[in-house]
């Protein structure tokens, strides 16, 4: 009998929103984000493997829900490092990420200092670690967003919505997997 252990390195954590199926959805929230016209409709919370891009867990949220709030729904168990940007601070989640065995890497917006260049180095410091490894999970959403339609829902519901996602995201596991393997060969 072979046994294999794994090791986790890491986890990446974000949301992307995602447009409703019609602004008669009742489950969907409107938001605007950085700018950009306001959105009716859903966010998909991920939590991916830090090294091999493949989607862990998923949770479907209306876009008015915080990602900080609902980001611990979408943390697997014993994440290790998770990756995260700045709309994950705050205690609720890096709470939720060391009950689950793992340590928040949280991009950090502001630091206290007396003297301004040595505070912005040091802030630089601890973000560029956290920027180079967690711009992975951009891809996965592209991806959903570019090749699998996940622009705009198709159906109205968060149930449904939920249903979407989710096969989105198994069948990016799938192509992924494939990628992966061929590449080891």
């Amino acid at each position: 009998m072979v046994k294999a252990i794994t090791v986790k390195t890491g986890t990446l954590v974000d949301a992307t929103i995602i447009a409703s199926a019609s602004e008669g959805d009742g489950d969907a929230r409107w938001v605007k984000h950085k700018g950009k016209a306001a959105v009716h409709g859903f966010k998909a919370h991920v939590g991916a493997d830090a090294e091999t891009a493949l989607v862990e867990e998923v949770a479907i949220t209306p876009t008015n829900v915080n990602d900080g709030k609902a980001g611990p729904d979408a943390l697997p168990d014993n994440p290790g490092e998770v990756f995260a940007d700045s709309a994950y601070q705050g205690n609720h989640f890096g709470d939720a990420v060391r009950t689950k065995g793992g340590t928040p890497r949280i991009v950090v917006t502001g630091m206290w200092g007396r003297d301004e260049a040595e505070t912005l180095r040091r802030l630089d410091a601890w973000n560029q670690p956290i920027h180079r490894v967690r711009g992975r999970i951009e891809k996965i959403f592209g991806t959903w967003k570019r090749s699998y339609g996940l622009r705009r829902m198709r159906w109205r519901g968060l149930a449904k919505a939920g249903v979407q996602i989710r096969l989105t995201a198994i069948a990016y596991n799938f192509k992924r997997t494939i990628s992966i393997v061929a590449a080891a060969t």
